[in-house]
Formats: structure tokens, sequence, C-alpha cells
């Protein structure tokens, strides 16, 4: 996956700052990769290894997995396909640390998209807010929304256009395709990477969901191209305002 660092800090060394925050991308990958089959979530998954066993950071990111089991009501479950599968937080989270990284070393603006899901700090000029294109699930090279973010902002989204039927509904174990994408906007990436992985596999309950979350905006679109927005994506709407 494609990951980029938009800064808008003149940091001197800039390139001293950003070369362990590759490497800390790295490290997660060799963590939680379920394509290698030598990383520590494969291991786990396939029995070679137990979670007791596990290097701290694995063993805190699948807690914050059992949580949100607990907050989704079960729709968000990283052993959904009965083989553990983190990756639906993991993206996010390591995105959030990188991006807390940057912080800490000065770099007070700046946007990181792992994949269309971004996490912004401060500005990108001032007086501006971040803008994030929406891909539109049924239109190719158009979006559906436009959202604005402030500072310390994310927006995730998960749906069937790039990756096809790939999240299940861990309650009946099959494919979740009533919805074509879910858009949301929070806090920090992991939780809007999670949630919007969660909504995706209720189907047309996510809006009744998603509507309850406090601090949390959405955006679904459905199967058929009909567009659900939460009140708040208004605001954060710029042509809105035109």
């Amino acid at each position: 996956m494609a990951i980029s660092v938009d800064v808008r800090d003149d940091v001197p060394g800039l390139d001293r700052v950003l070369e362990p925050l590759e490497a800390w991308l790295h490290h997660v990958d060799e963590l939680f990769s379920t394509y290698k089959a030598d990383s520590v979530v494969s291991l786990l998954a396939d029995g070679r290894m137990v979670v007791d066993d596990a290097p701290l950071l694995v063993r805190s990111v699948l807690d914050r997995c059992i949580e949100l089991r607990s907050e989704t009501d079960g729709y968000f479950d990283a052993w959904a396909t009965g083989r553990l599968d983190p990756s639906g937080l993991v993206k996010g989270w390591a995105i959030d640390v990188a991006s807390d990284f940057l912080l800490a070393r000065g770099v007070h603006n700046h946007a990181i998209n792992a994949g269309g899901d971004v996490r912004v700090q401060g500005q990108p000029e001032p007086g501006h807010r971040w803008r994030v294109g929406i891909a539109h699930p049924h239109v190719h090279d158009a979006v559906c929304a436009v959202v604005e973010l402030d500072d310390g902002e994310a927006v995730a989204t998960s749906g069937t256009a790039e990756r096809g039927a790939h999240v299940t509904d861990p309650h009946t174990g099959r494919a979740a395709l009533d919805l074509a994408s879910v858009t949301v906007v929070g806090p920090d990436l992991a939780t809007a990477d999670a949630y919007a992985t969660a909504a995706l596999a209720m189907g047309l309950n996510a809006p009744a969901w998603l509507g309850e979350r406090p601090g949390i905006d959405a955006i679904v679109v459905d199967a058929g191209g009909f567009i659900w927005r939460s009140p708040g994506v208004g605001r954060r709407d710029p042509l809105a305002l035109r």
C-alpha cells in the first residue's frame, strides 16, 4: 500500500525525521501482515504462537480489537472469518502513531494518506482546513463528497469498489454486500477505520448506528447508489457552503 506524507512546515532535516517514520511502518508490516508467513499475526493465526508470547504492541492492538467488538455490537471482529486479521484497525492505528511522531518533532502541519484513509494535523495553509475527496464507489474517477478536516481529525473509508466484497458480517458469516462504501470522520484514524469496517458489515442498519456515535460524522453509499450523510457532514462540505 502506498503511504504519502504531505508536510506543510519548513522543517530542517526533514529527511532525518521521515526515516524513522518509514522504519516504523515497515516494523508494523513485519508484525501484522496477513500476507507474510512469519509475521506475528500469521504465527498467531496458525497457532504457532500464543498471545501471551506476542510483543506488547501486538497484544495492545488485539486488546483494542476486543474493545471494538463490544463497541460495534460484534460487527467489528478481527476473528470474523475464523482466522485472526486485525487489518481493519492496524492501518489506522499505525498512521495515528506516525502522525503523533511527526507532531512531537515539530512537524505541526501535515497529512498522512494511507490508501485513501487520511490523518491530518494543523492546517494546509493559514486559515484553511484540509480537504479530502471521497471516491464514488459507483462512478469511476469521481467523488461522492469532499470533506474538510480540522486539526487532529481523520477520515477512513471501507467499501467494495477497490477490493470487492472483502468484509464479512460476523453474525452471518456472509460477505457484506448491501453497502458500497462507508466513510467515517473522527478524532483518530484507528477508530474511524474500525467503525467504517463495522458499518459496512452492518449493511442497511449502518446509518442509524453511525448517527448515534458521538464525535463521528459519516457518509454511506448503498449498493443502489443512494447516499446518506450524517448532519455534521454539512459543515465539512465546502460545496454546501456556496
